[in-house]
């Protein structure tokens, strides 16, 4: 017994609320006098046994007959039943009971018994196993359980083993025709959390993943392996051992299942899984190879029916895949070596032809007996071609197994761990990366080892693996090194570090042969330098037509790798879009955020998938295209999630966030705000916490809470070492502005201002000069202001302003009628909630709609009848507020009236709908909100 982690069982089943509803509705149909059934079926190690307990114990409404599977040696006719009628207490049973044991009456003698419990009150009959039962008891219980009509109280429960669960030859579909539940493996998160909790959270998120693919979501498998792992295996410092310890059982009893299958059968479903070694994971077998595979060992072409019924695997004519990879790996694991040998042989044989050299050469090398160099260097030299990341990375592994020597095994490890990632599967890289034992570990290890981390870890640590990186890799691969220092440059700028940033730029090699890259470097180093003007010169050069076309430079295109033709190199495209976004050229980011979401889509890597969706996204979002921004931000979500990289999940969340401030309000905000936190915070992502933080500002401030949005933005945007993300600083001064002067704060943002100012100076951003103006406006003296809210409007008709003109207009409309020019202030307001309803901002609409019905005009969609319609527009707008929960103060500084205005408004409003205090006013307008004629 290895020595093991303390190890607490789970306090509850993880990753199955579905199944537990499902679970409790058939408990509430028993309770309400209707019974029913339920089979629940699942591959080994699933949880069906725990689903039954946690049934069982949940139910206290009456007895229980309980039941599981009897050892095979005792599998006599009618073992089954007797098991289950011995379960009961003796007074429940009558004396016919004994019936249901007699031969030949089993089926209807245990029906009417338990129609006969059933009159008595609510019974549980639960059955865990039912596959191994006899094969009478089974066909009495199913018969019976199909009968239970809706007035008996009672309920049976079953569970059975699949994919193998139904052989009519046993009598095992005696079940058929009953509802039934299959359950499936658990997802990633509840894998993780389960895990976390066996191990009180001490496993290493690296092993925890790699734990997670080898478990394949089977819960039983996590807690063997949670039970005998050793502290050192668990927080990274030892390997893994390969098959994980406690998965023995599981793997035997798949084997078991696919024992029962015809050898035809089972040679068939060999080689599926014998030519998956050439397939990336997860893609299963060319069904036309196994054919010819079958053919040249004299299999009938129909052998693959038998496991299909059985569910072992799926054939849609072009791929056949095992339903469970548990499947795969328990039929190799049975399997001899030599045989296994001899299968590879035959399949390296049928894989002819020069589109086919590193399939053949990876079957080959499946075949190979310990080390083979020669095989070895065909494997290395195939995976140059233009091949998918994922078949370059099976080749390069074979290619490391066969090495003899240990710096070149090392190597090939390394380069396999590279192309993983590029595929898009971080934890197979880190599980070839594991593999090098070469002390010290050379420069390519380090540096996917970075790239890793900066998608998916602590982005300081990061930055330092990059450097280090960076100075291994310089003497003998400059494009990697170059590649490594981009990289430690992402992450200080993710961190808000604009030294390390610097200092990361300032360590790549000048000048740079490629001229786009060369202008980045230098442009970027200049502007973070205070030379603001000469890096905007200098930046402009990579927003040229080529500025794609030279080599590879991107972090995550490997040196020497393959480039698309015709200029699309994605990393070169994406710090085009940089560059743009920092000139403020948002129309050029957005541009070449889409050519480098193309080209990505086109001939990847998969691994950029999520930043190129993020970086288009953001560009779409400073356009004021919000609706183009939460697309593009929802699908690189998806793609951040199934990739593996949390820190790109953050930046995309925050994304999310800033778009729900303007379309979705508060609550949903703040939904993508907390999760942006949940990984920004331990890993350092000051950008992406930064954005979240303005997002909620901005949804509070729709909602006409400024007070609370200035709080939030003021520790963002005033000089300070606490201050936010450099650059997020500017673009979010126009909020803080407005939020501060409704907040009654103004003297605390002119700073603020007259620093925004000489951003704008220098920035193409086309919006930037009418949010100035605004901003301006909103601090000027009342014989001013109206000239600088003009001056921002005429900008916005210029820039086309959307969103940003729309907020000018209301801001505009609100001080006309806070100077008492109510008929003037309309204008402003309609324009605005016509504007903010067009762009989808819902909030906003809503704002600006309350200031038009305190000017006096009514809003399409207000009630005609009903107890607002009794109040003036300033009442109505009172009354929302109150009945919201604001108080006095809180309405007065939303609405720029003084609290004895409100006051005043709200004694009449109390007076007019008949209520004395704010909590029935509350309840008036929610009644009212409800009522038939509002829906």
């Amino acid at each position: 017994m290895t020595p093991s982690t303390t190890v607490h069982s789970p306090l509850r089943l993880y990753g199955r609320g579905g199944e537990l509803a499902l679970l409790d509705t058939l408990l509430a149909r028993l309770r309400a006098g209707r019974g029913g059934a339920l089979v629940l079926t699942a591959p080994p190690g699933l949880g069906r046994s725990a689903l039954l307990r946690h049934t069982m114990d949940g139910y206290r409404d009456g007895p229980v007959l309980y039941a599981a599977a009897a050892p095979a040696e005792q599998l006599l006719p009618h073992s089954g039943l007797h098991q289950l009628l011995s379960s009961a207490p003796a007074p429940l049973l009558p004396a016919a009971s004994a019936d249901v044991l007699r031969p030949g009456l089993a089926p209807t003698a245990l029906l009417d018994l338990l129609r006969t419990l059933g009159t008595r009150g609510p019974l549980l009959v639960c059955v865990d196993d039912v596959h191994a039962w006899d094969r009478d008891s089974r066909a009495a219980l199913g018969f019976a359980a199909r009968r239970l009509g809706p007035g008996l109280k009672v309920a049976v429960l079953v569970t059975a083993l699949a994919p193998v669960a139904h052989h009519p030859a046993d009598g095992q579909d005696a079940f058929g025709g009953l509802p039934a539940l299959g359950l499936g493996p658990l997802d990633d998160h509840a894998s993780a959390a389960l895990l976390d909790r066996l191990t009180d959270g001490r496993t290493d998120p690296a092993v925890r993943e790699e734990l997670c693919r080898e478990a394949a979501g089977n819960p039983r498998i996590l807690t063997g392996a949670a039970e005998r792992l050793t502290p050192d295996q668990l927080a990274g410092r030892a390997p893994l051992p390969r098959p994980l310890p406690g998965a023995e059982s599981i793997l035997e009893a798949y084997a078991a299942l696919l024992e029962a299958l015809p050898d035809d059968t089972r040679l068939l479903l060999l080689f599926a899984a014998a030519a998956q070694e050439h397939e990336p994971h997860g893609t299963g077998a060319d069904a036309a190879l196994l054919l010819h595979a079958g053919q040249l060992a004299g299999l009938d072409p129909g052998c693959l029916e038998p496991a299909e019924r059985a569910g072992a695997v799926h054939d849609d004519g072009v791929r056949v895949r095992f339903t469970h990879p548990l499947l795969r790996t328990a039929l190799l694991r049975r399997t001899p070596l030599a045989r296994r040998r001899a299968v590879h042989h035959l399949l390296a044989g049928l894989l002819d032809g020069p589109h086919r050299t590193l399939p053949r050469l990876v079957q080959r090398a499946c075949a190979a007996h310990r080390y083979d160099p020669a095989l070895a260097e065909a494997l290395a030299r195939a995976a140059t071609a233009p091949r998918p990341h994922a078949d370059r990375a099976v080749a390069l592994a074979r290619s490391a197994l066969l090495s003899c020597d240990d710096a070149l095994r090392g190597a090939r490890f390394a380069a396999a761990a590279e192309h993983a990632w590029l595929g898009g599967d971080p934890g197979r890289a880190r599980e070839l990366l594991a593999q090098v034992r070469v002390v010290p570990a050379p420069g390519h290890v380090h540096y996917v080892r970075g790239l890793l981390a900066l998608r998916d870890g602590p982005v300081a640590d990061a930055r330092e693996v990059l450097l280090t990186a960076a100075a291994l890799l310089a003497p003998h691969d400059a494009g990697r090194a170059v590649d490594a220092l981009l990289g430690a440059a992402d992450a200080a700028w993710a961190m808000g570090d604009a030294a390390a940033y610097l200092d990361a730029m300032r360590r790549i090699p000048a000048p740079q042969s490629d001229p786009a890259l060369e202008a980045y470097r230098a442009g970027m180093c200049a502007v973070l330098d205070g030379r603001g003007r000469q890096g905007r010169d200098l930046l402009r050069g990579c927003l040229a037509p080529a500025a794609g076309s030279g080599t590879p430079g991107g972090n995550d295109v490997p040196a020497g790798g393959d480039v698309p033709a015709g200029g699309d190199d994605p990393a070169a495209l994406l710090r085009t879009g940089v560059a743009a976004l920092v000139l403020g050229e948002i129309d050029a980011a957005c541009r070449a955020g889409a050519r480098a979401l193309a080209a990505v889509r086109a001939h990847g890597p998969e691994s950029l998938l999520p930043q190129a969706l993020e970086h288009l996204a953001y560009g779409e979002l400073r356009a004021g295209r919000h609706a183009r921004a939460r697309a593009h931000a929802s699908e690189g979500l998806r793609a951040a999630h199934r990739l593996g990289q949390r820190n790109k999940a953050a930046h995309l969340r925050a994304v999310l966030a800033l778009v729900a401030s303007v379309e979705g309000g508060a609550a949903a905000a703040a939904e993508h705000a907390e999760a942006a936190a949940a990984d920004a915070g331990p890993h350092g992502l000051a950008q992406a916490a930064t954005l979240a933080t303005w997002a909620v500002a901005r949804a509070g401030l729709a909602e006409g809470r400024p007070a609370e949005a200035a709080a939030r933005l003021f520790p963002l945007v005033r000089p300070g070492p606490l201050r936010g993300h450099f650059a997020v600083r500017m673009p979010a001064v126009p909020c803080l502005v407005e939020a501060a002067v409704l907040a009654g704060r103004a003297a605390e943002a002119a700073a603020a201002v007259e620093e925004f100012a000489v951003w704008t100076a220098g920035t193409a951003d086309p919006q930037a000069p009418a949010q100035l103006a605004r901003c301006r406006a909103l601090l000027a003296p009342p014989h001013e202001a109206a000239a600088r809210y003009q001056e921002a409007l005429a900008h916005h008709a210029r820039a086309g302003g959307g969103f940003e003109g729309a907020r000018t207009q209301l801001l505009y409309g609100q001080w006309l009628r806070r100077q008492r020019r109510t008929r003037e202030a309309r204008g402003p307001l309609r324009d605005a909630l016509v504007a903010f309803e067009r762009c989808g901002a819902r909030v906003w609409a809503e704002r600006a709609a309350g200031e038009l019905r305190a000017a006096g005009e009514a809003v399409a969609g207000d009630a005609g009848t009903g107890p607002l319609a009794l109040l003036t527009p300033q009442q109505q707008r009172i009354a929302r507020c109150v009945a919201q929960g604001a108080t006095n103060r809180e309405v007065a500084v939303r609405l720029s009236v003084s609290p004895r205005t409100v006051d005043h408004h709200l004694r009449n409003v109390f007076a007019v709908l008949g209520v004395r205090s704010r909590i029935e006013l509350a309840r008036l307008l929610d009644r009212d909100e409800k009522s038939p004629a509002r829906l």
